[in-house]
């Protein structure tokens, strides 16, 4: 199930979220969560699964018809399961009027998944 990021899931966020390649620095690290919590425009949201929280999705409204995914990411233990192809159609059934387009860190995601046919729309190649 997809939920919204509180403070409280501060920590579980940065560990899931260091598993990004470009979030392997700490101070990186921290300015991405400080981004999440302060800036209106993007949204994180966390998979949980019966034994805790085992993913993340971030992404930034870029206008009222386009979200752009910047960030997913699931815990090792967990990969191979299309968790991912699940967080993003939940985040589409949230938001079913929204084009999603990929960040340069998800675009080898949004090919592998295929996501365009998923979602009755597509994932564009152009980023924000």
């Amino acid at each position: 199930m997809l939920i919204r990021y509180k403070k409280s899931y501060k920590k579980v966020a940065m560990g899931l979220l260091s598993f990004m390649p470009n979030e392997k620095n700490l101070q990186r690290l921290q300015s991405t969560m400080n981004l999440y919590e302060t800036a209106q425009d993007h949204q994180l949201f966390l998979w949980r699964e019966d034994e805790g929280l085992v993913g993340l999705v971030g992404v930034l409204f870029v206008n009222e018809h386009l979200m752009q995914i910047q960030h997913i990411t699931l815990n090792p233990s967990h990969r191979g399961q299309e968790l991912g192809k699940k967080m993003i159609m939940n985040l589409k059934e949230l938001n079913p009027d929204i084009l999603f387009i990929p960040h340069d860190n998800t675009k080898e995601f949004c090919g592998k998944y295929d996501i365009n046919n998923s979602f009755n729309t597509r994932c564009s190649d152009t980023s924000a």
